[in-house]
């Protein structure tokens, strides 16, 4: 099936968009995936487009990865245009990840840390062997004994600061600028690219990690902490003077470590690069941290020598749904366009043809 822009589009479109419903839904004699199957049993799936589509609400992401087809892209761009019809209602107050009621809580840098490790949900020590049990439904497993964290559980950044082996990182007093309402301006700050870097593509920040890595760039990093829990989610009420809370979320948070030889002014010691993204995003949040270490390559007088330490290369691509629209535009029609270039071709030919002569 193709479009054309004269007799007959609007008709073509009508069809194609009839045809996708029709391919979405799949063999009539299946019974059709309800939101509910995908929100319980593609958890991670419906995580990744909460993350990237900036909104917490997991029905709404499972709704969108069936509306996208399993398109993940797709469905991060279908929440994000929803995000952008709702109210402001309020601001939150900075989350605590403190107090976090952990589900994973993994160090790779002390074997005991306080509050233990706790593994967890993780795909780290399974084999990499597809399960043929799964395609027959055996699917149940029991669930073992939950061992999540009671008690809030200190950082283990805390063990490194109380040695004053790792860097102190100063709070600004000014509130960050809000990317859902304001365009990037450079130079940046780190929160706001922190803000962008938490709603980027996965792939894309998962790439630029794995670059700083191989050398493009100065990191040589270890995992401090990994943590994915729930968390409060409270708003301040000025009509009640205090606090209120609304909700709780899951968020994963990240701490990566990294050696500092030190300057002139600055002692050897720890930096580290951060990351926190809605949900249970795990390998987009080390992701992050390893990029927004690499960002900061100025402030530690480091030179830049890869593209993850250039903040406009990196905040100016790392976004799916802009990248997706400037990608997938070049199939809509460009008759004009390509007219003028191919007269220009055609016109540059001619003239060395017969300067050829």
């Amino acid at each position: 099936m193709t479009y054309v822009a004269v007799k007959g589009g609007e008709r073509a479109i009508r069809n194609a968009e009839t045809l996708l419903h029709a391919l979405r839904r799949g063999d009539a004699a299946t019974p059709e995936l309800e939101t509910t199957q995908i929100e319980g049993q593609l958890a991670l799936a419906v995580d990744r487009v909460m993350a990237e589509g900036s909104c917490y609400d997991r029905p709404l992401a499972a709704l969108a990865v069936k509306q996208s087809w399993g398109d993940l892209v797709e469905a991060a761009f279908l929440v994000r245009a929803f995000r952008t019809t709702l109210p402001r209602l309020y601001d939150t107050v900075p989350i605590e990840t403190s107090t976090m009621d952990l589900a994973r809580r993994v160090s790779s840098i002390f074997k005991d840390v306080p509050g233990g490790q706790i593994i967890g949900p993780s795909f780290d020590y399974t084999q990499r062997l597809l399960d043929f049990a799964l395609l027959a439904g055996n699917g149940r497993v029991a669930v073992p004994h939950a061992d999540a964290a009671v008690e809030p559980v200190p950082g283990v950044i805390d063990l490194l600061r109380a040695e004053d082996l790792i860097e102190e990182e100063a709070r600004g007093d000014d509130a960050p600028r809000d990317l859902t309402r304001e365009p990037i301006r450079f130079p940046v700050d780190r929160t706001t690219w922190l803000q962008s870097l938490a709603r980027a593509d996965e792939g894309f920040l998962l790439g630029l990690a794995y670059s700083t890595q191989r050398g493009y760039g100065s990191n040589h990093p270890f995992a401090g902490e990994v943590r994915v829990g729930e968390v409060e989610v409270a708003v301040f009420d000025d009509e009640l003077g205090f606090e209120v809370v609304i909700g709780e979320i899951v968020v994963t948070e990240v701490q990566m470590v990294n050696q500092f030889i030190g300057t002139a002014t600055a002692p050897p010691q720890f930096t580290r690069g951060y990351g926190l993204t809605l949900g249970y995003n795990e390998r987009k949040t080390m992701a992050m941290a390893l990029v927004d270490r690499a960002l900061r390559a100025e402030e530690y007088g480091e030179r830049r020598r890869g593209p993850a330490q250039d903040p406009e290369f990196v905040l100016y691509h790392g976004d799916n749904v802009e990248a997706q629209g400037f990608v997938q535009h070049l199939k809509l029609p460009h008759y004009v366009d390509f007219q003028a270039e191919l007269h220009l071709v055609r016109g540059l030919r001619a003239e060395r043809a017969a300067e050829q002569r």
